[in-house]
Order: C-alpha cells, then structure tokens, then sequence
C-alpha cells in the first residue's frame, strides 16, 4: 500500500461525491510504528485504505474519523504508545484527522450558453454536477468541462439516470417551456431540496396555475423557485450564473 492508492482512493470517492476522512501523522518521537507524514483514509462505512501504525491507535483514529465525519470537525490526537495501546515502544505520535465533506450534487438541466456557465461555476465552487440534455451537440465534455455526468436524454427519460435527494440541487433552464415543465413535474415526484426555475415572472405564474389545474398542492408548489438566481440585475449568461450559483452557495452555508 503506497499514498498512492490512498490519493486515488480520494479523487475516486470525492467524484462520486462520497464524504471521508484523512488522517495523518502529523507528529512523532522515539520508536513510533509510523512516522510523521503516513496517512490513512477512512471511507464512511469504516473501512480504511493505509495505515497510521495499527493497534489502538489505529481503532481510535479509525472512530475519531467517523466522528469527525459526523459533525464536520477536524480532531488532533496525541498518544503515547504505551503497552495499552498495543505497543511496547514507548515512543509517541500525533494524529490529525481531516474531513473531507460530501459535494453537494447540482443536476442542471439544460446545456445551452446558461447551463455552461453555471455548470462551470458550480464546479469551481465544490458542487458536483450532472447536466441533463438530449441534444448530442451540446451534451460533450468540451462543452462542458465543469460536468462531473452528463445524461443525453429527453427529460423525462432522464429521471431514471437520477439519485435526488433532500440535499440535491436542481436548476431547471432548457430550451423550451414544455421541457422545463416537464423537469419541474419530475421533480416534484422526487426529494430533491432545491428545484430552481429560470425564467420570468409571467413564466412563474403559468407554470403555478398550471400545476395548480394539474393537482399539485399548494405544499408542492412552494417548492419551486422561480424566477431562480438572486436579484443581482445580472444580463449576461455568466452574470445569470453568479445570481444562481450565489443563491446555492447561500442555501448550502445556511446554518
């Protein structure tokens, strides 16, 4: 096992947006079973990839990670390397344990010059992110560098490629309204947390009669957030997508 494996353990897991822990030793004297700098990642399910010197201080640092991955805290632990904790040594080491946080998903639909820039931007601010288009020329990664998946297919369709939960994120701005009623009514039938619509306010109304005349309740429709983005008086697609991602990374900091 080399820090190889435990870096591409860690560009694997953080792809699929999966949390884990880092720990490392950060410190050590006398005879310790590892010295500063071996790292051992440990995955939410407790298992682990490396090593930070077995024993006791393994299993600890292993619980330590899982509690760290619970409430998102950092933790430092010091031990000496006493016969109770497996070791005759009598060395010590320090061993810092980092959180590694889940990326919240973001699955935009539509891939037009909005779609770009938010997915880009998305991106860039730790959001992973699936886009959902069925037009096969603007569904490439070169049009897409920022997309973690890309599903080509119509929109209903493309649901069933999907995992939405309470913590998911979607920004709705295909090309036409049908579709983007389409993608509001799949939604719906979903947890996702956040249903964001772009478009106008005579849109938004529309949209709600309908949904309205369709059955869904009033609960339901208060789900959606539209015209989606904050006020920012934003024109162009990249400003549209400072308003929209800004108005996620607002939400996703909201204590």
């Amino acid at each position: 096992m080399t820090d190889l494996d435990i870096y591409e353990e860690m560009v694997r897991l953080a792809r699929l947006g999966e949390p884990f822990a880092l720990a490392t030793v950060i410190a050590h004297s006398g005879s310790s079973p590892r010295k500063s700098g071996a790292k051992m990642l440990v995955r939410r399910d407790g298992t682990a990839v490396g090593s930070v010197g077995g024993g006791r201080v393994e299993l600890e640092s292993v619980r330590a990670a899982l509690a760290a991955l619970g409430d998102g805290g950092p933790r430092t632990l010091p031990f000496v390397l006493t016969e109770e904790q497996g070791f005759a040594c009598g060395g010590s080491m320090t061993v810092f344990i980092e959180p590694q946080g889940r990326r919240p998903l973001l699955v935009m639909f539509g891939a037009g010059h909005v779609g770009r820039a938010v997915t880009l931007l998305a991106h860039t601010c730790g959001f992973r992110v699936t886009v959902v288009d069925d037009r096969p020329d603007c569904s490439t990664h070169a049009l897409l560098p920022g997309a973690d998946a890309i599903v080509c297919a119509p929109v209903k369709e493309a649901f069933g490629h999907l995992a939405l939960d309470r913590e998911s994120f979607v920004v709705i701005a295909t090309p036409g309204h049908l579709h983007d009623f389409d993608a509001v009514r799949g939604c719906l039938a979903t947890e996702a947390g956040f249903v964001g619509l772009l478009g106008s306010r005579r849109k938004r109304e529309t949209l709600l009669a309908l949904l309205e005349q369709e059955g869904f309740g009033e609960e339901q429709r208060r789900r959606i957030v539209t015209p989606v983005g904050l006020d920012i008086g934003a024109q162009t697609p990249e400003e549209i997508a400072v308003s929209i991602v800004g108005e996620l990374i607002r939400l996703r900091r909201k204590p």
